[in-house]
């Protein structure tokens, strides 16, 4: 990109701007062991990556699953435990849904912005706009159980860094991601969710385009094209690859976090 300088240092760089050199590798850590509650995963990646031959390096970004960071948090709930009230007993009746389910979704949600036959979309606590408040049934075993998104996606991947800081001496940037439907477009994408030593929205405001006119809008949310990257070697169903490396993500590195990401309810003109 004209104008930008390869950055110094990829860490926590002056000018998130920055691009690096244009490649980027994506792979997926094999025989990634299925997750339980208190797994330390900062260590399960450290020993994917030796099993896998690969040292972290300077400037690599770990993408993982939302799914293997809520089962590690226990955010399970197991559903005949749950008790539905009378608003989500009326709103079940709506969409048709599990009630204890939408007593679930109620409990996560901030505001129901809209309702269909098996489908409800929330805002949710994290400020997410999102199906079901992110409630998953897939993939989480038998036994009557649903999972919920983490406490404090950006929390966690900032914890997730900062131990693989400790085991391997670098701390490579770390991004949570969950597949999320488009209020435009056909079909699931991922999304991050979370994000640590990443900046999630690159502002190109001034940068010069290849005529040297100097572009006014454009804020790039680099969090989420990488996030679709990697799902795209993640999978979505069976595959079990929920950890992927990234190698050669543009931009400089600052110390980001999801939130930048969030449209203000006065900006979002789907709301």
């Amino acid at each position: 990109m004209s104008g930008i300088s390869p950055p110094t240092s990829p860490e926590d760089g002056p000018d998130d701007r920055v691009m690096a050199k244009p490649s980027l590798t994506l792979t997926a850590l094999p025989q990634f062991p299925l997750v339980e509650p208190g797994a330390d995963l900062g260590a399960l990646i450290a020993s994917a990556c030796a099993g896998a031959g690969l040292s972290l390096a300077e400037g690599d970004v770990v993408l993982l699953a939302q799914k293997i960071v809520s089962k590690a948090e226990n955010r399970y709930v197991t559903l005949a435990t749950v008790e539905p009230g009378a608003r989500a007993l009326e709103l079940a009746r709506r969409c048709g849904k599990d009630p204890r389910i939408v007593e679930l979704i109620l409990r996560e949600s901030l505001e129901i912005l809209r309702c269909r036959a098996g489908l409800i979309i929330v805002a949710h606590r994290l400020g997410l706009v999102m199906a079901n408040a992110g409630i998953d049934q897939s993939n989480v075993g038998d036994g009557g159980r649903v999972l919920l998104l983490p406490e404090d996606p950006d929390g966690s991947c900032g914890r997730i860094r900062n131990r693989l800081r400790e085991l391997t001496g670098l701390a490579p940037a770390v991004i949570m991601i969950d597949s999320f439907g488009r209020a435009w477009r056909q079909g699931t994408i991922g999304t991050a969710i979370g994000v640590a030593g990443f900046p999630a929205l690159v502002d190109l405001r001034g940068v010069p385009d290849l005529f040297g006119r100097r572009m006014e809008v454009t804020e790039v949310a680099a969090a989420d094209e990488l996030a679709a990257a990697a799902s795209l070697v993640m999978g979505q169903a069976a595959e079990g690859l929920p950890v992927v490396i990234a190698r050669g993500a543009p931009y400089g590195r600052r110390d980001g976090d999801a939130k930048e990401l969030i449209r203000s309810p006065e900006r979002d003109l789907f709301r």
